[in-house]
């Protein structure tokens, strides 16, 4: 019998409704405490930012690691673009990054991209340290997991192994430049839409491996030119090779679970 495997998106600081949605799929219990047996549930980044508790879903998600591993099963999480802004404004704050492109700091960006005091305020080493040592990329079977939809991650190498060791050589080390292009590069989104999209797609398949790529990042309601509220399921797009998970949680969309491999209803 094959392990059930779930994905789920950007949850924005919004603990309560991310527990609520773990509940409804059988994954966390009444005391939001891990009843999923063997299951393996994966997180693709974006915890804080935008939401009133994101060092609350970061406490959850890392309580809900510990307790799969000891029910024999697994909760692992993908560092989102948020994640790296979190750690920079924490470890550089306002220190003026080099830029031709006019004033730049950690701070700034945290700040107009819905940075909070809270979190700020309640990150601990044990948080730091958590935070610093995810993935960039993973693979989940036949799935390649990211948080952005980006071909950036190949500037840090040709293999996830790669990419996740350079990535977490920048945030070992203290280069606020090398920190910069990792929150910059995160950022950049939509690489597989358009008429191009599948075989775009279908050349990141190639050089990492994996069938069809799972991204968070990008909310489905503006790839669909939809209301978030209108979001009930993922969007699987780029010829069924890519599916974007993230239902605009912070702008009243849902918190999908998504089980995997995902398939839409005729």
């Amino acid at each position: 019998m094959d392990v059930l495997t779930y994905v789920v998106g950007d949850v924005h600081g919004h603990r309560d409704e991310l527990a609520d949605a773990l509940r409804e799929s059988k994954l966390v219990d009444e005391n939001d405490a891990w009843c999923g047996a063997d299951a393996h549930l994966w997180f693709l980044g974006d915890f804080v930012d935008r939401g009133p508790d994101g060092i609350g879903v970061i406490d959850l998600v890392m309580g809900l690691q510990e307790q799969a591993a000891e029910a024999g099963g697994s909760v692992q999480a993908l560092l989102g673009n948020h994640e790296i802004l979190l750690l920079g404004m924490y470890h550089f704050g306002d220190t003026e990054v080099p830029s031709d492109f006019g004033p730049r700091s950690f701070a700034r960006s945290w700040e107009i991209n819905g940075g909070q005091s809270a979190d700020q305020d309640g990150l601990t080493d044990d948080h730091i340290e958590w935070l610093s040592t995810r993935p960039l990329v993973a693979h989940a079977g036949d799935h390649l997991l990211m948080h952005s939809d980006t071909l950036e991650y190949l500037d840090w190498g040709d293999t996830e192994d790669e990419i996740n060791e350079t990535a977490q050589e920048i945030l070992a080390g203290n280069d606020l430049a090398a920190w910069w292009e990792v929150w910059r590069r995160m950022t950049t989104r939509y690489a597989f839409r358009g008429p191009n999209g599948a075989e775009v797609a279908e050349q990141l398949l190639a050089q990492l491996g994996g069938e069809r790529i799972v991204h968070g990042h990008s909310v489905i309601a503006d790839q669909l030119g939809i209301h978030p509220t209108q979001i009930e399921a993922p969007f699987l797009y780029a010829g069924g090779k890519v599916l974007g998970i993230d239902g605009g949680l912070f702008v009243g969309g849902p918190c999908l679970v998504v089980e995997l491999p995902w398939e839409p209803e005729d």
